[in-house]
């Protein structure tokens, strides 16, 4: 459970144990809000209210596997 208050991350099933996505992921995201696991993408949640809503981590996944959402505006997503 995210202990965040304005931004959670969410990232498709389907490409969240892709390992060369994580490591891109952890590498374009200017708060460290992506961890490269050994099993793939990994969230680190202390960092999530972090975000700067720059959409780089949007960029560099494919469309759609990445979501960024918004809390603070009822859940509205990145877009």
């Amino acid at each position: 459970m995210s202990e965040a208050l304005f931004i959670n991350v969410e990232v498709d099933q389907s490409v969240a144990g892709d390992v060369e996505l994580a490591k891109k992921l952890a590498e374009v995201c200017p708060v460290d809000i992506f961890h490269a696991g050994a099993t793939g993408v990994e969230i680190v949640q202390d960092n999530l209210d972090e975000c700067v809503l720059c959409k780089l981590c949007m960029n560099a996944a494919p469309a759609g596997a990445v979501k960024v959402i918004k809390l603070y505006d009822g859940g509205a997503v990145l877009s």
